[in-house]
């Protein structure tokens, strides 16, 4: 099996990670180190990479741990347990009552084969809807969803109150879902 992977792939996930890196820490030239130290790390220690998970997998991972660590070190915040969940008894299919991603919505249920071409599908879907979100509810989705940061610490980040954060991520939360109803 060939684990080489092309200039162009690389050049690919690349252009991916900057892009993720630029929504959640607003500075080109700090998200340019944050991928530039994710690539590091990930060819450092390529050795331990056991090909379990797609390489773009696997270095996102690694970009999305030197980002936490960058927010938590510059904030030196002092976690505390999560605020009060947001009371709200709409019916939201595609998210559970933590307001997470509804596991049963994925296609996990389909022959093995079909699974993985179905699950890109959706995460292609996913990545347009996601861009049709305002800049700003689409980067306190993700630092909710893929950093999976508490509230609180989204709040100090973005200096938003609890209640506006709430709003943000419901009003996120019907937009993709409401994206992903027409395009699935």
């Amino acid at each position: 099996m060939n684990t080489a992977i092309s200039e162009r792939t690389l050049t690919q996930i690349r252009h991916q990670m900057l892009k993720f890196a630029q929504l959640q820490l607003h500075n080109t030239e700090l998200a340019e180190d944050v991928v530039q130290e994710a690539f590091l790390s990930a060819f450092s220690h390529l050795d331990s990479f056991k090909h379990e998970a797609a390489f773009k997998t696997w270095v996102f991972a690694i970009l999305k741990n030197k980002i936490i660590d960058y927010l938590r070190t510059k904030q030196r915040w002092v976690l505390e347990s999560e605020l009060a969940n947001e009371d709200e008894t709409s019916a939201n299919t595609f998210f559970d009552e933590h307001d997470h991603w509804n596991s049963a919505y994925m296609p996990t249920r389909l022959p093995d084969g079909e699974t993985q071409i179905y699950t890109k599908e959706f995460w292609l879907i996913f990545e347009t809807c996601l861009h049709c979100l305002p800049a700003k509810q689409a980067k306190i989705f993700m630092m909710r969803e893929f950093l999976e940061l508490n509230s609180e610490e989204i709040c100090q980040q973005t200096q938003l109150s609890t209640a506006n954060l709430y709003t943000l991520l419901y009003r996120a939360r019907l937009q993709l879902q409401h994206c992903l109803s027409q395009k699935l």
